[in-house]
């Protein structure tokens, strides 16, 4: 936690004093993180819709299919699909007020393990297919009744037109549990870094903001707005996006 915030503080340096005022406070810390978007760089605006399936094969393990658009470099906007295997360990003490509104059985596992492949394909633009292999691990950490703190790091295995190399993310996740009315949300706040082989520094920082809307016992609906700022290449890139998430559950 402490590695993936202070490279976000070397990137937004004018909320450095409040981040540091707030540490210890995930939440907080990350909230006006997301507010501390920099201008100046050229942005791009998008909307990326996305499907992804679950499917339980027993406590401990599942399949997971996706299905998205994304954009990888400035050059073109890609969909990226494939399959994922999910290993988890046994539940955290079960306490229905804590679940009460998380269709994902994953969040209530204190370690997931996932094994995936992903085809990315340019759909809009001059880019390059894809290839990548990928592998990561989430931690979690309940810290009161409904709310949630995860970690994720993730290895993406790249084969880029024929060049390999390597990208290491990180993702710092606070989340909660709310009803309005007959409403019930997700909402969550993220902030992740990335760092790249090609450019042997680290490239790429996100910021997101949304919730999952549970429908039923099988369908989650999830709404984001998510900004990246990009320095791997020769100039800085900025992306403002807006995604829309159709969750299965099987």
């Amino acid at each position: 936690m402490r590695a993936i915030i202070s490279i976000f503080l070397r990137t937004y340096r004018p909320v450095a004093a409040c981040v540091h005022a707030l540490r210890g406070h995930a939440w907080a810390a990350l909230l006006v993180l997301l507010l501390a978007i920099p201008a100046g760089a050229q942005t791009t605006k998008q909307v990326w819709p996305e499907v992804s399936a679950f499917v339980k094969l027993n406590d401990q393990m599942r399949l997971y299919f996706l299905s998205t658009t994304v954009k990888e470099n400035k050059e073109s906007t890609e969909v990226e699909l494939g399959p994922n295997f999910d290993i988890y360990l046994k539940p955290l003490k079960k306490n229905p007020k804590f679940l009460l509104l998380r269709l994902d059985e994953s969040k209530n596992r204190p370690l997931m393990v996932r094994v995936g492949y992903r085809y990315i394909h340019p759909i809009i633009g001059d880019g390059s297919k894809e290839h990548r292999g990928v592998l990561e691990a989430t931690a979690r950490f309940p810290l009161v009744i409904g709310m949630l703190l995860s970690d994720r790091s993730r290895m993406d295995l790249r084969s880029v037109g024929g060049e390999y190399s390597w990208r290491y993310r990180n993702r710092l996740t606070a989340e909660g549990n709310f009803s309005v009315g007959r409403v019930k949300m997700n909402p969550y706040v993220r902030a992740e870094v990335y760092y790249d082989s090609r450019y042997s520094k680290w490239s790429r920082t996100a910021l997101t903001a949304g919730s999952a809307f549970p429908i039923s016992r099988h369908f989650e609906l999830e709404s984001y707005f998510e900004h990246q700022n990009s320095t791997g290449g020769s100039s800085n890139q900025e992306l403002n996006a807006v995604g829309a998430v159709f969750n299965l559950y099987f």
